[in-house]
């Protein structure tokens, strides 16, 4: 069962689950066989979940049909997790992967629809949504189903505005919700939500839609241009969405899962990966907020498989012959030690309130004044952001451990 949602609980340390034969294409092929042996590599670092990412249209080739094969080998990996005490969240809407769109042939060319927006389109997807909810709701090891792998990087393909993304992925949250009410139920949205003033997905909607906030943080946003690979503004700008995250929320409590992190070359060489992580996991760990971080990605990708940008190969924790690289060693090594969260913490107010005012994200976006001043004041130890609305009200102050709220000076 998922945690209380007003209570974090253990952090909870995980890996995104990418196949070490064949990448996502290793679906095609018995992916329960090639799984265990995937898994028992994460089980034995330490990692207690992995986050799983089933092919949409190898599952609903035609919007009227969902294959039972697709069900099946879906439920199998999720056994097979089990066999080696990892529990599951399972994403439903790919979607996009590793710059890849899978879409099923129903959506596009002359029959090219609109995700977000077309009645025949949102109609097939709730009855997808609705049809493994409740399939993998079936297994106890599956704690969380998430919509999509960065739903949002489906636009400008399909376009969208705020109030059509919203509902869009309302609607489907309400659909997974009913259909597996112990589960818990999230959106996923890449961090432009957070700093590109045009995007069309609304901050608000990270911390509104869902049972969690998911974050996910990646250096090559134009952050680690800012110092390198191992200055401030780099290592802890997962502990900065974190925060951004907390600040945008109308709860206090609402947990945060840093649901995608990775270590992404050139950005972050191989020879620095082991203390990115070491700093990465310093910063963001101790953070109130943090439900879990989940790795991106358990597994590198085979060099035979062609036209992938190059950062995305060497992404895993574990090479494709099941070697662990010295980021898996640093990963496993955190995951032992005590964890404690931060006690009672300083903030840094900003007036930017991305609730109301989301044309203002590019004054909150890495190497901006707010961010410069948020990782200045951050090497003295764990800071708060809060908006400048919410600075003189005593009650939230306490609920997030707040005592000192700082300005920029």
């Amino acid at each position: 069962m998922p945690q209380p949602h007003h209570s974090p609980g253990p952090l909870r340390f995980g890996a995104n689950y990418v196949p070490s034969s064949g990448w996502f294409y290793g679906w095609l092929d018995q992916p329960a066989d090639a799984a265990r042996r995937d898994f028992e590599d994460l089980a034995g670092i330490g990692l207690d979940h992995v986050r799983v990412f089933p092919i949409w249209p190898w599952i609903q080739p035609n919007r009227a049909l969902i294959r039972r094969r697709g069900l099946d080998d879906l439920l199998a990996v999720i056994d097979a997790a089990a066999e080696f005490g990892l529990s599951v969240a399972v994403d439903l809407l790919q979607g996009h992967l590793s710059s890849f769109d899978f879409l099923p042939s129903w959506v596009l060319t002359w029959h090219r629809r609109g995700l977000f927006t077309d009645p025949d389109v949102r109609a097939g997807l709730v009855s997808y949504v609705d049809t493994l909810t409740r399939e993998v709701a079936t297994r106890d090891n599956v704690f969380a189903v998430t919509l999509g792998n960065e739903v949002n990087n489906l636009y400008p393909a399909n376009p969208t505005t705020f109030g059509d993304s919203r509902s869009w992925a309302a609607e489907l949250l309400g659909v997974a919700r009913a259909a597996a009410p112990r589960l818990l139920h999230l959106h996923s949205l890449y961090d432009a939500t957070w700093y590109d003033p045009e995007h069309p997905f609304h901050p608000a909607d990270n911390v509104d839609l869902g049972d969690l906030t998911t974050v996910h943080s990646w250096v090559f946003n134009g952050v680690s241009a800012v110092d390198g690979p191992l200055g401030p503004a780099t290592v802890t700008h997962a502990d900065y969405l974190v925060e951004l995250a907390a600040a945008t929320s109308p709860d206090p409590a609402r947990p945060v899962w840093l649901q995608e992190v990775g270590a992404p070359a050139p950005d972050v060489p191989e020879p620095d990966a082991p203390a990115f992580v070491r700093g990465l996991l310093d910063a963001v760990t101790p953070n109130p907020a943090l439900w879990g971080v989940t790795w991106w990605c358990s597994h590198d990708l085979d060099r035979s498989l062609a036209d992938f940008p190059e950062r995305e190969y060497d992404l895993g924790l574990f090479t494709v012959d099941h070697q662990p690289k010295p980021a898996a060693r640093e990963l496993a090594a955190a995951v032992k030690e005590r964890r404690d969260r931060a006690g009672r913490r300083r903030a840094l107010a900003c007036d930017v309130d991305l609730r109301a005012e989301p044309e203002r994200r590019a004054e909150i976006a890495p190497g901006s004044a707010f961010h410069a001043a948020w990782v200045r004041l951050r090497q003295d130890g764990p800071l708060a952001i809060v908006t400048a609305a919410r600075a003189g009200d005593a009650a939230h102050l306490a609920a997030r451990g707040i005592d000192t709220v700082l300005d920029r000076q």
